[in-house]
């Protein structure tokens, strides 16, 4: 007995309805897209959408672009960042300093001392 949650007409491993069969596939245009690895990606796009400048590589995920003699250049990759650092960006020694102070006077005052 199946559960109920079941899509009931289906099975696994069924493939989808042809287009010829019920409905009409929307109309849509291939647009080719060159990265720096010397790689062209033709990605397939609505006819009435506007293509992106750029698009990622699906072989080497670099970006790739609509100009095949001048591809767009390697991504470059950041650093991973603590959280540390991003509050040393934001506050400065005296500041950290400041609210450590101020976190410790909270503290003992808490504490009764």
């Amino acid at each position: 007995m199946s559960s109920g949650s079941a899509i009931r007409g289906s099975r696994i491993g069924s493939s989808p309805m042809r287009p010829d069969e019920r409905s009409e596939p929307a109309p849509r245009r291939q647009v080719t897209y060159y990265c720096a690895a010397g790689h062209d990606s033709i990605i397939w796009f609505a006819a009435e959408a506007a293509n992106p400048d750029t698009w990622d590589c699906p072989r080497c995920g670099q970006p790739a672009g609509l100009d095949p003699s001048a591809p767009p250049g390697r991504a470059r990759t950041e650093p991973y960042k603590s959280h540390l650092a991003y509050v040393k960006e934001r506050r400065s020694e005296e500041d950290a300093a400041a609210i450590l102070a101020e976190a410790l006077a909270k503290l003992r005052q808490r504490r009764g001392e």
